[in-house]
């Protein structure tokens, strides 16, 4: 979500734009920078807070692309 080169967000933009049918899901535990109807919008479906186990990760992919 906070990288220096490009944030989160705009990198979800930017591969919605190329990719619209792809599933998103963001990663952060900066949960006040970005919120549900933002994300919404730009294509994010779903998000991961950190720390995240792969267990949980693995049912956030599962409900985004199943």
């Amino acid at each position: 979500m906070t990288k220096s080169e490009m944030a989160g967000a705009d990198l979800a933009v930017r591969m919605q734009e190329m990719r619209p049918d792809i599933p998103l899901i963001l990663c952060t535990g900066y949960s006040n920078l970005i919120f549900d109807k933002m994300a919404k919008e730009i294509g994010i479906r779903e998000f991961a807070f950190k720390p995240l186990s792969r267990k949980d990760a693995g049912k956030l992919i599962r409900k985004v692309v199943g």
